[in-house]
């Protein structure tokens, strides 16, 4: 393999996604905490994180339990439909809808102003359907102008938690799969 071409490949899958992005200076979190929206938002992050913390203990009691597992994953897709419900909500009140470009390591897309390179920022996202909302810190990796009203906007990630890793990672998988499954049933539809 040619150096140029190692030296290109991205340590992280890429995907296209639409979702919610609301960008925000250090220190906005602590003093916006007791908003609706925030509590909300908190509340979708935490009901993710709970969700994946859970998913070892249900795989252990699908062991023992058959029945019982399958009862709890019919409560957890419900709670999750209530989910999906709160973060359509919580989207209409936080930032339009933006096409993105996101992996583990950090999210492109383009701003109507420029960020300073090497700036850091907090992201807030709503991850769609499944109405994940994640406060991430992310730093300025880019900044070009695309014109003079848009700029591309590449970040980088800083201090994941595992968790929060492993959350966008699932995600990613989930919208990979989608999308595969919807290119098969079109190219049979055809």
């Amino acid at each position: 393999m040619p150096i140029e071409d190692t030296e290109d490949r991205r340590e992280y899958y890429r995907i296209e996604d639409v979702i919610a992005l609301e960008i925000l200076p250090l220190e906005h979190p602590a003093t916006v905490k007791d908003s609706g929206a925030n509590q909300l938002f908190d509340l979708l992050g935490e009901l993710h994180q709970l969700d994946f913390e859970a998913q070892h203990l249900l795989r252990q009691i699908a062991e023992g339990n058959r029945t019982l597992a399958n009862y709890l994953k019919v409560q957890n897709k419900r709670i999750d439909l209530i989910g999906q419900a709160l973060a359509q909500d919580l989207v209409k009140n936080l930032a339009p809808a933006r096409t993105v470009v996101l992996s583990e390591g950090g999210i492109s897309f383009v701003n109507d102003q420029p960020l300073e390179e090497g700036s850091a920022w907090m992201l807030k996202l709503v991850l769609m359907p499944q109405g994940l909302g994640m406060l991430l810190t992310a730093r300025i990796a880019s900044c070009q102008a695309l014109d003079e009203n848009r700029f591309a906007i590449g970040t980088s990630f800083e201090a994941l938690t595992d968790a929060q890793r492993q959350l966008l990672a699932r995600h990613i998988l989930q919208k990979q799969a989608t999308e595969r499954r919807l290119a098969r049933e079109s190219l049979q539809g055809t």
